[in-house]
């Protein structure tokens, strides 16, 4: 088969590069970022000129884009995979999306004779890069396990949820969750460090005890290193906490935590730590105590 790949950035690259080494199909990329799609390319893939020469030439094309709104541009767009895939081919979109988002992509393929899964994924860069990423993936059960085999290239589980729309409704719900735990955290960490404790026992502590958690772990971490560099931006979770917000107002779900959570990262962007490490949240409290946590 030919495998098609738009958008191989942060995590897009990682299972793009993993697609190369652990199968046989030729690879195709496209990124807007010709060092990104250089890292794929040294690797066997080929570039292609454009979003619609690739979706012209393979039989699959996965994307994995930062917005919505990309998702929309890059699938339904005048130049895009709607418009010039070949009917019986398949699309499967990595992306963080709405619901209401991947239902409309999905109807707009199948018009065409596209098929199509929405399988957003989790794990981090770190484990897209090792291909022990979990996928979330809504669609037919005939496609999914047609497929399955291409998304076990690049990740160690790959779940079933239902049908298009229910893959982005576990991805958003998981990350609402992951996020609260952030901020939680945070707050933990600012309550040890304005109470005088010993912020590197307190972390043995919780790390062995019923605090602990992987956020827990990863915003302590990050913050007794005071390195906030990206591996998942805050402006994303910020999107992906926001599309979360948005489902649950549509289905009349009351928010007592993730509304605070959102609060947060408003502050946090407003401060400038958009564009750092998710973690960048305890920034708000390191400036509410007027001094870094544990360093």
């Amino acid at each position: 088969m030919k495998i098609g790949f738009i958008g191989v950035g942060n995590m897009g690259g990682p299972m793009c590069r993993n697609i190369v080494r652990n199968t046989n199909h030729q690879v195709v990329v496209f990124d807007l970022n010709p060092d990104a799609a250089a890292a794929c390319t040294a690797l066997g893939a080929s570039a292609a000129a454009s979003v619609a020469a690739l979706a012209a030439e393979c039989d699959v094309i996965l994307t994995s884009l930062p917005m919505p709104s990309h998702v929309e541009a890059v699938a339904l767009g005048a130049d895009g995979i709607a418009a010039h895939a070949r009917a019986g081919s398949t699309y499967i979109d990595l992306s963080t999306n709405a619901p209401e988002t991947a239902r409309k992509v999905a109807a707009a393929m199948a018009a065409r004779g596209i098929a199509m899964l929405e399988a957003p994924v989790s794990g981090g860069t770190a484990r897209a890069e090792a291909g022990t990423i979990v996928i979330m993936v809504g669609g037919e059960t005939q496609g999914f396990e047609a497929q399955r085999p291409l998304l076990a290239s690049f990740s160690a589980e790959q779940v079933h949820v239902g049908e298009v729309g229910m893959g982005s409704t576990a991805k958003l719900i998981n990350n609402m969750l992951a996020f609260c735990n952030a901020a939680a955290a945070a707050e933990a960490l600012a309550l040890g460090a304005a109470a005088g404790i010993d912020m590197k026992k307190l972390y043995d502590v919780i790390s062995n005890a019923s605090g602990d958690s992987p956020q827990f772990r990863k915003v302590a971490q990050t913050g007794f290193a005071g390195d906030f560099s990206a591996t998942f931006a805050l402006d994303l979770a910020h999107k992906d906490l926001r599309l979360a917000l948005a489902m649950a107002d549509g289905l009349g779900v009351p928010g007592m935590i993730a509304p605070q959570v959102m609060t947060l990262m408003r502050i946090a962007r407003a401060a400038g730590y958009g564009g750092q490490d998710s973690a960048a949240v305890l920034r708000v409290y390191e400036d509410a105590l007027r001094r870094p946590i544990g360093r």
